[in-house]
């Protein structure tokens, strides 16, 4: 796989048209493509004029589409998080882990990890088929929540990890006085120790989707000519800064024309590629319609932009 692409922005600004063209069209110069609706108000479906869901579709001859089921991830979630909490807690599990998970599939977080599983499912299972998985995102507020998971919890499992630690040794320490003692259960030591192994897992697996947020993808912004899109725009250019994320173009969309000027945006995002698209007359309405879109300027710099193996 050569990348992921991932197409930010704020909602209606034209995501799912943009990522969907890019897909399209990178599929017309020769590479195997797999477009991906994160959104939960799902809409490629609807461009590319066919019924998709949690499963890949072919739409033409090396390009498939598909739209994840976040409720399904959610549920997914949920139940490795059930059984994680059986496996490493049998001996003194006494809450009510049906009811514990009725809550926790609306606790804040959940939505954002069911997703970070699913893009993590799709890279392992088909980077080796595709040469670009290309994302369309849900609108900002979701996206960055997602985006931002693996940095956050890592600090969050870090911690947890010392306090394991510091758990282990005071155990060992009570054996050692009194090697008898009934109220010491469970390991000793972290090799031996189930939550220790558990947080170890979790750990390198964020430490994987953080590297692939930051190393192996190319994030694109999209942006229409209006004031609220500039604002969004703007914080998640901040956000992403935070997160050590870097954005590598602008997708100026929505405009009478690309020989138009637009000083604001062009002016803020002067350190960027900024493709200009204009409207399609009659907007889109078949699949190949997506040919119809001016994104050269996109697309030659994702193939520029390719990371080393």
């Amino acid at each position: 796989m050569r990348r992921m692409l991932f197409f930010l922005g704020k909602g209606g600004v034209g995501k799912s048209t943009i990522s969907s063209a890019v897909s399209y069209q990178l599929n017309r110069l020769g590479n195997t493509v797999l477009i991906v609706s994160l959104d939960p108000a799902h809409n490629l479906g609807d461009i590319f004029n066919t019924r998709l869901a949690d499963e890949r579709r072919n739409i033409v001859k090396g390009l498939d589409a598909m739209e994840i089921d976040l409720q399904g991830w959610v549920q997914r979630y949920l139940k490795k998080s059930r059984d994680e909490l059986i496996s490493n807690y049998n001996y003194n599990l006494s809450i009510n882990l049906d009811s514990y998970m009725n809550i926790l599939k609306y606790s804040p977080g959940t939505q954002e990890y069911a997703t970070l599983w699913a893009i993590e499912y799709i890279y392992e299972t088909w980077k080796d088929k595709y040469e670009y998985l290309v994302f369309d995102t849900p609108p900002t507020a979701l996206t960055l929540q997602f985006l931002a998971m693996p940095s956050i919890t890592r600090l969050w499992v870090r911690e947890l990890t010392s306090m394991r630690e510091k758990i282990l040794s005071k155990r060992q320490t009570l054996t050692r006085l009194n090697p008898e003692a009934s109220v010491l259960k469970g390991a000793t030591k972290k090799e031996d120790d189930k939550v220790s192994m558990q947080l170890g897992s979790i750990s390198d697996r964020l430490e994987k989707l953080y590297q692939l947020f930051t190393e192996r993808s190319y994030m694109s912004l999209v942006i229409n000519d209006d004031r609220l899109s500039l604002e969004e725009s703007k914080r998640i250019r901040q956000e992403l800064q935070k997160l050590q994320i870097t954005i590598n173009s602008v997708c100026l969309n929505k405009i009478p024309s690309v020989e138009d000027s637009h000083p604001e945006i062009e002016n803020h995002f002067a350190s960027f590629p900024i493709n200009k698209i204009a409207s399609v007359p009659g907007g889109i309405h078949r699949t190949e319609d997506l040919a119809a879109l001016t994104i050269d300027k996109i697309l030659d710099h994702i193939r520029q932009q390719e990371p080393s193996a």
